[in-house]
């Protein structure tokens, strides 16, 4: 496939911007990295703005001192989709390297080529996901094609709970105050909840019904976050009875990764309350819980 590639001015401000980054390593060869993917960054999001599509730099690991440092990542993250890596590319290769520490959490890859001078840079066209470190430029999506697939990926992810909003206030339907839901129920909040205690957290629930596997009892999932850095949260997720003191035996809360996979598991005991996990997450990562019994379960989707 030929893609048609979209030239760009690379700003001032980028250059310097960029610069600025890469004086802050301790090799040449790690300078010129960093030098190169943050213009590709830029780039991308210089692109995406004219094309209506908001773009958050200083929420990327590219923006971390620390990440820049110790890892390639040209990540650029988009609200409502997630990150995109921008991967530069120089004019003389016909393939854009693609570290293996990038190949998961992206909803695509922007293949950036930046010309010698670092006063143009030409947007070549991208991929959905990588396999390989080495990626043929012939094998890249058509740029006009892009805007299509990134409206889709937030269609998608409509249904994904965003934690991080919930520190502005920003609540989706169904999630409730742990109050507002125990009076709901007429539980008390001491009883039900064992809290942190900590100034910053911020807290919701929701219940859930498993139906007649769980004697039709709904339950309580109650989420805490709590802020560590700019970029880590911490994720405690607690799951409750409503018209018991103990949850049935046999009840599992389960949190996938965003593969998937299974990261964290627990299951309810005899004379169990509740029962918990807890994990930290950088911003803009994506995970899942599941709560089931035997057969019947149910998944949410949330991001960081």
């Amino acid at each position: 496939m030929t893609c048609t590639a979209l030239p760009l001015p690379i700003s001032e401000v980028a250059r310097l911007t960029a610069f600025s980054f890469s004086q802050q390593q301790p090799t040449r060869e790690k300078a010129e990295k960093v030098l190169l993917n943050t213009l590709s960054v830029l780039t991308v999001s210089y692109y995406l703005e004219l094309m209506g599509i908001s773009t958050v730099t200083n929420l990327s690991d590219s923006w971390n001192p620390v990440m820049r440092l110790c890892t390639d990542v040209a990540d650029l993250q988009v609200p409502g989709i997630g990150k995109i890596e921008c991967r530069p590319a120089r004019t003389y290769q016909d393939f854009c390297y693609i570290p293996a520490e990038t190949w998961s959490e992206r909803a695509a890859y922007i293949i950036v080529v930046i010309e010698d001078s670092l006063l143009e840079a030409k947007i070549m066209g991208f991929v959905r996901n990588v396999e390989t470190e080495e990626l043929p430029l012939n094998q890249l999506q058509p740029l006009e094609d892009l805007p299509l697939y990134l409206a889709q990926q937030k269609l998608q992810n409509s249904s994904v709970v965003s934690l991080s909003r919930w520190f502005t206030g920003i609540i989706e339907y169904g999630w409730q105050t742990v109050d507002s839901t125990l009076d709901n129920l007429g539980l008390q909040p001491a009883y039900v909840f064992r809290s942190s205690e900590v100034a910053t957290a911020t807290r919701r629930a929701k219940l859930f019904d498993l139906g007649v596997q769980v004697d039709n009892q709904p339950i309580i999932l109650i989420i805490e976050i709590t802020p560590q850095s700019l970029y880590q949260t911490s994720v405690r997720i607690q799951l409750h009875p409503t018209d018991n003191i103990y949850l049935k035996p046999g009840v599992t809360l389960i949190v996938l990764d965003e593969s998937g996979n299974l990261f964290l598991e627990a299951q309810s005991r005899h004379a169990d309350n509740y029962i918990q996990l807890q994990f930290s997450g950088e911003v803009g990562e994506r995970f899942s819980i599941r709560l089931g019994f035997d057969k019947s379960y149910i998944t949410e989707h949330f991001i960081i």
